[in-house]
């Protein structure tokens, strides 16, 4: 028998964006209800991206979020670049006006917000799949869903689909009103986690004729590594003893030092795409994070757009609430896209500056190396790569 409730919003999707919508909606005296697919248990261990533009921390300091990052994250004021056999060092604060990065597990966030979304009586409903959206062009949406084996009907002011690339918020758009564009990379990362201290202060990007490698860290005694592999490849084949001698290589300096080797607890290969649906509204349904973009991981900007968009969307629903004014409502869509789509440059320029493609020529290959040292010799640039890398604030 199916049952109803109701709500002002309802949030398909219990990830970083769909939790913290809810957060930010409690606190201007909005009610939300949260739909996830999955169990408590696969939310909070689901492995994801780790860095933190400067106003992704502001949001979460801002709005209460804040604090465990603080105590436990790693503020980060720059990134090292490797090609030839050198390193160059792009120093955030000095080419931003003191802006950084933040390194805090994606796990870590859902954690604190799952937290603080319970303990403020927040309705999160776990192991709820949204089965369809119907009405959005109405003044009452709703979504149906089965929780605890029966259906059940969610009617809401409004809808935003946090539910990802695979949810059925994006399909739950008329296919006639949305244009879909995409790009699939010739490569894809082989990602480990190891129980190794980091062997660098702040990040490794290093390019190598080989390919492309990552070193990146979830904490001071947990290390995060990337190698560039083909598409096709397995995990099967790369033994651990593999890996770490592939990394030594792609990271190799002239000078003293060493990668820390340690006990690999996780693998995985993860394609590389880059995906923008748009628009991102239709009548009171909203799209949000992957359910409408996707960017590769070389920029590190997955999560950094998700928590953007329903900063921005929450903001927009709050002077709805407050004022009765519709303008941010309407223009969510066209605002959020221009920082979406800033975002999709760098991540692709970093991408394809930083990857060995199989098939390029040599030419490319110079090209490639000549941006690279204009990088690391231009202030100008480095300036470009570090505000867009720290979070570049569109009008």
């Amino acid at each position: 028998m199916s049952t109803a409730r109701t709500t002002t919003v309802g949030i398909i999707g219990a990830g970083p964006a769909g939790l913290l919508l809810s957060h930010l909606l409690h606190r201007q005296g909005i009610d939300s209800v949260v739909l996830e697919l999955r169990d408590r248990a696969y939310v909070e261990r689901r492995q994801r991206a780790g860095i933190l533009e400067q106003d992704t921390v502001d949001v979460l300091r801002a709005s209460g979020a804040g604090a465990r990052m603080d105590r436990q994250g790693l503020e980060h004021h720059g990134i090292e670049l490797r090609f030839d056999r050198r390193s160059h060092r792009i120093d955030f604060p000095s080419l931003t006006g003191g802006r950084s990065v933040m390194v805090y597990a994606q796990t870590e966030v859902v954690k604190d917000l799952v937290e603080l979304r319970l303990k403020d009586g927040g309705t999160v409903l776990f192991e709820a799949e949204a089965l369809s959206v119907d009405g959005a062009d109405t003044d009452r949406p709703t979504i149906r869903y089965r929780h605890e084996g029966a259906e059940e009907t969610l009617e809401c002011a409004y809808v935003v689909a946090c539910d990802g690339f695979h949810g059925i918020g994006r399909r739950s758009l008329p296919e006639d009103l949305l244009t879909v564009v995409e790009r699939t990379y010739p490569f894809s990362w082989l990602g480990i986690l190891a129980d190794v201290p980091p062997s660098c202060d702040e990040l490794i990007y290093a390019h190598h004729e080989r390919g492309f490698a990552l070193h990146s860290m979830r904490s001071p005694q947990v290390s995060r590594l990337y190698l560039q592999v083909d598409p096709d490849d397995s995990v099967d084949n790369w033994s651990d003893e593999r890996i770490w001698d592939e990394l030594d290589t792609r990271f190799a300096v002239d000078g003293d030092w060493t990668l820390r080797r340690g006990p690999i607890t996780e693998k995985s290969i993860t394609p590389m795409r880059s995906f923008v649906a748009e628009p991102l509204r239709h009548g009171r349904l909203f799209l949000a994070g992957d359910a409408a973009h996707i960017v590769p991981p070389t920029g590190a900007k997955g999560l950094n757009l998700a928590i953007a968009d329903v900063t921005l969307l929450a903001q927009a629903l709050t002077r709805h609430h407050t004022q009765g004014d519709e303008a941010a409502i309407d223009a969510y869509s066209e605002t959020a896209l221009r920082r979406i789509w800033r975002a999709e440059h760098f991540s692709y320029t970093m991408t394809t500056l930083l990857h060995a493609d199989p098939a390029e020529s040599g030419f490319d290959r110079e090209l490639r190396l000549s941006h690279l040292r204009y990088l690391a010799g231009s202030e100008a640039a480095s300036a470009s790569l570090a505000e867009n890398y720290v979070g570049f604030r569109t009008n």
